[in-house]
């Protein structure tokens, strides 16, 4: 795969959009991974998926007029979320996968207001001062430069906004062992932070923390979200 990639997507308001985008080594091991998983993702991870984005939602507190981008959005269903309650909700996804934005797209084709982008958390190809919120769910651990995700988020982001972030939290011990069987047998898995290291992460992209929290659910999954404004 050549360092440099195009690819058309056709969005759900039928419009075909470009992205030029650039992988890194870590990145094209995701994307080739999560290709696999698409058809299957949805039913294979279901449960997992509705505890963590139900949480999500009722956490943000998106209003009806917020324009939203989602970060590594996977097979959409933060989206699918989100269009329930507020049918005309302007959301753009993005991730890397583009077999999963093609699930995506036909799983939300009847809403006009949500577009689908193949892009790295790390170019997102958007002006600055873009979006209201930037949500990013479950794929933090995945990202090869999370400060340069961050950084991009924040330029994204209109200087009253603001981006929330959850993921795995290393302070659970299943995820601590997780995080370390991952970095031996997924060559795509980058890692899982403490809420500490996580803090310290947004701190250093000049993020504000405005609120967060850390919470248990099943037997394994450690979470942790954090709600942060750009610094002035």
């Amino acid at each position: 795969m050549s360092h440099l990639d195009a690819f058309s997507t056709k969005g759900v308001s039928n419009q075909v959009n470009e992205d030029f985008y650039i992988f890194t080594m870590t990145e094209t091991k995701v994307r080739q991974q999560y290709d696999k998983l698409a058809a299957i993702y949805d039913q294979r991870w279901n449960s997992y998926v509705a505890n963590t984005l139900s949480f999500l939602k009722d956490w943000v507190q998106i209003s009806p007029s917020t324009t939203v981008l989602d970060v590594a959005c996977g097979t959409g269903e933060f989206e699918r979320l989100l269009l329930t309650e507020n049918p005309t909700q302007r959301i753009t996804g993005v991730d890397i996968s583009e077999k999963m934005l093609l699930v995506a797209q036909q799983k939300l084709q009847a809403y006009p207001h949500v577009s689908f982008h193949t892009a790295s958390a790390s170019t997102l190809p958007f002006e600055n001062n873009s979006f209201d919120v930037v949500v990013s769910a479950n794929s933090f651990h995945y990202f090869d430069d999370p400060n340069a995700a961050l950084i991009e988020m924040k330029r994204v982001l209109k200087p009253d906004g603001k981006v929330i972030i959850l993921d795995w939290c290393k302070d659970y011990l299943l995820c601590r062992l997780c995080d370390f069987i991952l970095k031996l047998v997924d060559p795509a898995y980058k890692q899982c932070y403490s809420q500490f290291e996580f803090h310290n992460l947004l701190k250093s992209a000049q993020f504000d923390i405005e609120r967060a929290t850390k919470f248990h659910f099943g037997v394994v999954w450690g979470m942790m979200v954090a709600t942060a404004t750009p610094q002035p």
